[in-house]
């Protein structure tokens, strides 16, 4: 069956770094405001950004659409004023763009059907299991990857599709996921510059903070040249970059259960 997927658009991001003031313990939180100084906000101030922003976005960018992950998805706005330290002035630009994004990427309109065919190499897939830590896992066999073999829209769909269904499968409470790139048997064919900057590139600009942590799983030497050209390209998902081995895999983010049946050779 079709499957349309999005995490409810952030569904479960409504967490909110809390910090405690005075004897009466009133909540709050550190925010910025539209101007981009800092202050100290009561946590019921927080809606009054989300509105702050709804009410900028309706105003200059009243083309894009509303609904779920639109212009009006408080809860969408709400992630993002998170990811730009509560400014509204940076969230409404980062946001609209993003909005934009969606609507001219198509990914409301991303189905099974429509990726099956680059699918079906087993590239890239969503795991059954969440992670010790309950996280989606994103799961990517660089070997199964040849460079040129589908347009590169066909990869990019992939991407993002399996990007959704990963947040989709996100626990209450939950907001990130892991990926796992499996690089045993990784050659020089399947080195593919390009993909990867898209990938880290829609992570920083379209899904901020979801990326929990990124497993480069026993990488061969023909990759480290890879990685050198690709690691400027990455911004601050740099840190991110674990390089660890197959038993790491096993024995720090999966139960004998969860593990991936790749990982049980």
């Amino acid at each position: 069956m079709a499957q349309r997927m999005y995490a409810n658009c952030l569904r479960p991001s409504l967490i909110i770094p809390i910090c405690f003031s005075d004897s009466n313990h009133t909540r709050r939180f550190c925010v910025h405001s539209s101007s981009g100084g800092g202050g100290v906000v009561d946590v019921n101030s927080s809606h009054r950004l989300v509105l702050e922003v709804k009410e900028k976005l309706a105003r200059s960018y009243s083309n894009l659409p509303t609904g779920k992950c639109g212009r009006d998805d408080e809860d969408m706005i709400l992630w993002f004023l998170k990811d730009r330290k509560f400014s509204v002035d940076d969230a409404v630009k980062k946001l609209s763009k993003a909005i934009k994004w969606r609507q001219d990427f198509g990914v409301s309109a991303l189905t099974e059907d429509l990726v099956k065919d680059v699918a079906k190499t087993g590239k890239s897939y969503v795991h059954e299991f969440l992670d010790v830590n309950g996280r989606p896992v994103l799961l990517v066999a660089t070997s199964k990857h040849i460079s040129g073999m589908y347009a590169p829209i066909d990869d990019q769909r992939l991407c993002v599709f399996m990007i959704e269904k990963a947040l989709s499968k996100l626990p209450p409470g939950q907001e990130q996921i892991l990926a796992i790139v499996d690089l045993r048997g990784f050659g020089v064919e399947n080195a593919d510059v390009k993909f990867l900057t898209f990938l880290f590139d829609i992570f920083y600009y379209y899904y901020p903070k979801r990326l929990a942590e990124v497993l480069f799983v026993d990488a061969p030497f023909v990759f480290q040249p890879i990685w050198q050209l690709a690691k400027p390209l990455l911004k601050s998902y740099v840190s991110l970059v674990r390089f660890c081995s197959v038993e790491t895999v096993r024995k720090e983010y999966f139960t004998e259960v969860t593990l991936p049946a790749i990982f049980k050779d």
